[in-house]
Order: structure tokens, then C-alpha cells, then sequence
């Protein structure tokens, strides 16, 4: 919170991106292969 008084920069970049990977993960539950969701969410968000 002092960041932004002082460097005027927030996180809401980091919360965006928290927020992408909490729907992206919801949509695809109970997955089996860790490393093909680690790959696909590489891929779409980075």
C-alpha cells in the first residue's frame, strides 16, 4: 500500500493475471495431467 504513495505503482497487473488462472482453473477441474495444464496455461497467458 506504501508503494503506491511512494512509487505511484499498484499490482493490480499481478491481481489481473491471479484472476485469469482462478477462471481458467475453474473451468477445467479435476485435471489429471498437471504438466499438460502447467503447458496450457503457459501458452494462453503468457
Amino acid at each position: 500500500m506504501l508503494n503506491y504513495f511512494i512509487n505511484r505503482s499498484t499490482n493490480a497487473s499481478a491481481e489481473s493475471f491471479n484472476a485469469k488462472i482462478k477462471a481458467f482453473r475453474s473451468q477445467f477441474r479435476g485435471v489429471k495431467n498437471v504438466g499438460f495444464f502447467l503447458f496450457r496455461l503457459t501458452r494462453i497467458f503468457a
